[in-house]
């Protein structure tokens, strides 16, 4: 690890401006509203596989006193030598006082646990695996397999700021086998938390949450401290492993930024089980990005990884279907960038480089380490997929166009385009950054033209369609080939999920399907129903959705074509709003590693 910093800002690609508000903001929502904290009591060991359904008990931790951060009894338990035990006792001390001086300003919304982790955004203890879930509808034949979605889930109650992102990287997963249903829901086991779990505490900082101004500044210092006294071990990585997950090569691999992904696998029983880091058989010795594509014709994996504190800034690289990987391509920027997600076409790579920016000299300042630069000017590179070096990449700049997600995109030949989905975030870092201007997610397409270097972009809905849009796919069969339909979250009311729109987009046509009264629920799936279909939307959408009147969780399965519910599975236990997903069919889990 370059940096402590490093890793923690490059943690979901993404921490903004953390200033104290001066106006309270208009954005409206979850996390934008303070609730009581609900945190569940975790267990310390893994817990083996059961039928058994744990009914998780729940405390309400007071956050606006601060106690004293002293060693807990597997502190103790450490087998420390004098030096390490002193060395842990003044530095519990100093954030012991770090946190009482914190306490006596108020945390922006953005930075409040009370307010992001809140309702069902709260973590969930871990659920073994239960089988024979109950059934309403039938569930379509071709749907075997397992269905899977990460989401941040923090281990411990957190002691100062804390971001939804902030939180350790939870899997959940429904598996369909022969008539049957089961559930279950395991931390993924990182080495940041493998390590707090033994200490018994948060140690690790948070990028998002913590990591802004002097006391930013101070918890580096700490953490760096107990790193060179042995306290914890930031050798073996600092990320969450909460953002994506892809199936490739015969490997499950749940991924953050900030990290190598880490390789979970998928037990008989539908239980999972982290196997460890994964460095692709050491050919892997940066971080990788949340998103990498698989091309579903090459069977290729292609990935990004940047750095936030020396050149090269950004380094493009792929991998065979077989696990084998390119040398890196360093690819030439003036100031590292947020890069969350990126885009291929058939022949190359689409890579974002937008207005928000790292710059760590912030915190010396009072401020973040991430900002918007409204003075950059955005552009996206195109780079040949097997390129070598990238002194052929083609920059188009796109002004004022910042794309959290990436839908797809595709080549037009006949007029010299490339054609990118996406979804235009303004402010660009409204998700991270309190501010008066209410949150946009309009879904546009972009098309850069490689013969004048210019760009255009259009809103595919209509103004008075315009919802927004965040989080979902295209049918996988098509990724980096010209597509008609998008599956996309409704993000309404931010953040909630209150359904997904079907999207037609060369007409514009939308169509919505709601979760339910005080339903609401997160990335929809398209999961194919046969890959030689001639309709590009014959499939399913699966989703989980959290009935927030009930307080239960359900799995619903959707007819793609007509947006008919075909089935629902009640779950065994909670499933708070996450982040992104797959789908692994019964064949692929035959052949896993």
């Amino acid at each position: 690890m370059a940096s402590a910093a490093a890793a923690a800002a490059n943690l979901g690609s993404s921490s903004s401006s953390l200033k104290r508000p001066g106006k309270k903001p208009n954005i409206i929502g979850s996390l934008q509203t303070p609730s009581t904290l609900h945190f569940p009591k975790q267990s310390t060991t893994y817990t083996p596989s059961s039928t058994t359904i744990s009914t998780p008990t729940t405390k309400h931790p007071k956050l606006d006193t601060p106690s004293p951060v002293a060693p807990s009894p597997k502190q103790q338990q450490r087998q420390w030598n004098f030096l390490q035990s002193a060395a842990a006792m003044a530095l519990d001390a100093v954030e012991t006082a770090l946190v009482s001086h914190e306490r006596q300003h108020p945390l922006p919304k953005t930075a409040d646990p009370r307010v992001q982790i809140s309702g069902n955004f709260a973590p969930v203890p871990e659920q073994p695996v239960v089988q024979d879930l109950p059934v309403t509808g039938e569930i379509p034949d071709c749907i075997q397999g397992v269905y899977l979605r990460n989401g941040a889930n923090p281990f411990h109650e957190p002691v100062a700021g804390h971001h939804f992102f902030d939180g350790d990287g939870m899997v959940h997963a429904v598996q369909f086998k022969k008539g049957s249903v089961s559930y279950s829901s395991r931390f993924t086991e990182t080495n940041r938390l493998v390590q707090e779990r033994g200490l018994g505490r948060s140690l690790f900082p948070k990028a998002i949450g913590e990591l802004h101004g002097h006391s930013g500044i101070a918890r580096l210092l700490l953490f760096y401290a107990r790193g060179a006294f042995g306290i914890v071990d930031p050798s073996h990585g600092t990320g969450v492993a909460n953002a994506g997950l892809v199936y490739f090569d015969g490997h499950l691999l749940a991924m953050s930024e900030d990290d190598l992904p880490y390789h979970v696998r998928v037990l008989p029983s539908g239980d999972l089980q982290t196997v460890g880091r994964y460095d692709f058989d050491g050919q892997l010795k940066t971080t990788m990005i949340a998103h990498p594509k698989v091309d579903p014709v090459s069977g290729e994996l292609f990935a990004l990884s940047y750095d936030v504190v020396q050149k090269p800034y950004l380094k493009y690289f792929r991998f065979s279907p077989d696990g084998k990987k390119s040398p890196d391509v360093e690819i030439p920027l003036d100031q590292p960038t947020m890069m969350h997600d990126f885009a291929i076409t058939e022949r190359f790579v689409v890579v974002p480089d937008q207005q928000v920016v790292f710059k760590l000299p912030e915190m010396i300042r009072g401020g973040s380490p991430v900002i918007y630069d409204k003075n950059k000017m955005a552009r996206f590179g195109i780079l040949d997929k097997n390129a070598t070096n990238a002194s052929n990449i083609r920059w188009i700049e796109t002004p004022d166009c910042f794309c959290f997600h990436l839908w797809n995109a595709w080549e037009e030949p006949e007029t010299d385009e490339v054609v990118v989905i996406g979804s235009c975030m303004t402010p660009p870092d409204s998700i991270f950054n309190e501010c008066d201007e209410s949150l946009k997610s309009v879904l546009s397409e972009i098309r850069l033209n490689l013969k004048t270097g210019k760009s255009t972009r259009r809103q595919i809905l209509s103004e008075a369609d315009q919802v927004n849009l965040e989080a979902g796919m295209v049918n996988r069969n098509l990724l980096g080939r010209k597509s008609r339909f998008a599956y996309l979250a409704l993000a309404e009311p931010w953040p909630k999920v209150s359904g997904f729109a079907k999207v037609d987009l060369s007409t514009g046509e939308v169509h919505k399907y709601i979760y339910g009264d005080q339903k609401f629920g997160g990335e929809p799936l398209f999961l194919p129903r046969d890959p030689n279909s001639e309709r590009e939307d014959d499939g399913y959408i699966l989703a989980f959705v959290h009935d927030e009147k009930e307080w239960k969780s359900e799995l619903q399965i959707v007819n793609a074509m007509n947006l008919k519910l075909e089935a629902t599975v009640k779950l065994p236990s909670r499933v708070p709003y996450g982040f992104h997903g797959t789908f692994i069919g019964a064949k692929d889990l035959e052949k896993q590693a």
